[in-house]
């Protein structure tokens, strides 16, 4: 797998698609452990110029900075909150502009989930012996 090096990175992070030679780890991006924090800080990430620009124009052009700073801390949240309700249709979206099928990417998650209980009730919820 092929990691995009930093300025691949923040293009894909802004919409842009990356080569097909990153198509595993787009795939990777979108079914690790991990998945839900990376489409939250694709998703701050987005939004961080233009909260930024608010934030100092709030605060530069005679507004109070506390006002500024409730401002942008509700901006995040709200943003938060949006990224999050739509998260796995818009990861499902993504990895269907490189090829996979329509709801591949929820489909993995699920087989990775399911997998990793049937490792854990191997390990952990074993049958007492009989005495």
């Amino acid at each position: 797998m092929i990691r995009p090096g930093p300025v691949r990175w923040l293009h894909y992070q802004f919409g842009g698609r990356l080569p097909e030679q990153y198509r595993d780890w787009v795939l990777h991006d979108a079914t690790c452990r991990t998945w839900v924090l990376r489409v939250l800080i694709r998703g701050l990430l987005q939004i961080a110029p233009i909260g930024l620009a608010l934030f100092l124009g709030l605060g530069f052009l005679g507004g109070a900075w506390p006002i500024a700073a409730g401002a942008l801390l509700l901006g995040v949240l709200v943003v938060a909150r949006i990224v999050l309700t739509s998260s796995v249709d818009s990861v499902d979206s993504r990895l269907t502009k490189y090829g996979f099928p329509p709801g591949y990417g929820s489909a993995a998650r699920r087989q990775r989930d399911a997998e990793a209980a049937e490792r854990y009730r191997a390990v952990w919820r074993q049958n007492p012996p009989e005495s």
